[in-house]
């Protein structure tokens, strides 16, 4: 595959995800505010909002061609490809949109994995609240 076909697919595979992401947050609960606040400092995939606490989304998004069982657990899980350091990106990109708002209300950041069967057009989402909780 050629490299710009990659990239685009590799796009494509993150804005479905991320579309996927917000459905799947949406039948928890969650009130989706905000999709793709990008900053000079940092990106914020979803922003939402459940219970009065403001929640910050990192949705990590894979595509596989032919899953055998979505269901199982999968070896390579997305949400492990979110490390210590994007979290704290992403924690103080959070930081400074509350208080450019002057909101005051708790906040968190929460991770979600996407695995896609773009076969079968079938998605197993995995929710890790308050992914970096020593932060805030």
């Amino acid at each position: 595959m050629h490299i710009t076909a990659m990239v685009r697919r590799k796009s494509e595979i993150g804005a479905l995800g991320e579309k996927i992401a917000a459905r799947f947050l949406e039948t928890k609960g969650y009130r989706v505010v905000e999709r793709n606040y990008r900053k000079p400092w940092g990106e914020i995939d979803l922003i939402a909002e459940k219970e009065g606490i403001m929640r910050f989304v990192e949705v990590k998004s894979v595509s596989r061609e032919a899953l055998p069982d979505i269901s199982r657990e999968m070896d390579n899980r997305p949400e492990e490809l979110v490390d210590r350091r994007k979290l704290q990106k992403i924690a103080r990109a959070a930081a400074l949109y509350m208080e450019s708002r002057g909101d005051k209300r708790e906040y968190q950041i929460d991770v979600v994995g996407v695995i896609m069967d773009v076969v079968s057009r079938k998605a197993r989402c995995r929710l890790f609240e308050q992914a970096l909780e020593d932060n805030l």
